[in-house]
């Protein structure tokens, strides 16, 4: 094919299903809602910026669709609670994903579309139940270089339904010996990540006080949940 014509011929290819410099970020809530989803969304407009990504953030629904969330390199649920899209909804997250885009999820992202079994896979495990008020617990990070690094968060601790590592790569755990109303025991999975077919799932269990995302561990976090949902970085 000669040179003008092959121009001509990609030109008429379709735009790739996933935009390079964007995510969504939803924050619709059926159930409870948090008081840190403003500062959960500035955060995440602020740590994206960093990595040159723009944010668009909103909670109608209406925004999965298939065309939509092709706008986009990643889709996150920031506190989201309860059921909040419908089985069309459902249907365009899940092709947006296993299609090679990106989830990030943040804390009651856990606590979103229980009757959706395979949302239940792409955020790797449920809430369950949380011990009453805010605690400091001790935390155990992996990081990216495979070094381990403690540190300490004051947060709402989540138990979850099941223990999600059989089914992710675990980056971060709580010590139930540090705080009390730990119910999973010597292994507390509290931050993951895991591919979903072409695409990737990252979920984090902070972000019910607004102080959180002022800390600059959990910021550290984000910005590795941001760089793998989003495609930036291979290693979450």
């Amino acid at each position: 094919m000669r040179p003008l014509l092959l121009c001509l011929a990609l030109s008429l290819l379709p735009l790739p299903a996933v935009a390079s410099d964007a995510i969504l970020v939803f924050t619709r809530t059926a159930k409870f809602r948090h008081e840190s989803i403003p500062v959960a969304v500035q955060t995440l407009r602020q740590l994206a910026g960093e990595q040159g990504l723009r944010v668009d953030d909103g909670e109608d629904p209406a925004a999965f669709t298939p065309a939509n969330l092709g706008r986009y390199r990643a889709v996150v649920f920031a506190n989201t609670t309860g059921d909040v899209l419908d089985t069309a909804q459902q249907d365009a997250l899940q092709a947006f994903v296993e299609q090679g885009g990106g989830f990030m999820g943040l804390h009651a992202a856990a606590d979103t579309e229980y009757d959706w079994p395979w949302y239940g896979e792409l955020i790797g495990a449920w809430f369950h139940k949380h011990p009453p008020g805010l605690q400091t617990a001790q935390v155990s990070e992996r990081a990216q270089d495979g070094a381990s690094r403690q540190w300490t968060l004051t947060d709402e601790i989540y138990n979850y339904r099941r223990n999600p590592r059989p089914w992710v790569q675990v980056l971060a755990t709580v010590d139930e010996a540090s705080y009390e109303g730990g119910t999973m025991g010597a292994d507390h999975p509290i931050t993951w990540c895991r591919p979903m077919q072409q695409g990737r799932s990252w979920y984090t269990g902070f972000g019910h006080d607004e102080a959180v995302f002022a800390d600059a561990n959990v910021r550290a976090l984000l910005r590795r949940g941001l760089a793998y949902a989003s495609g930036a970085s291979p290693d979450c």
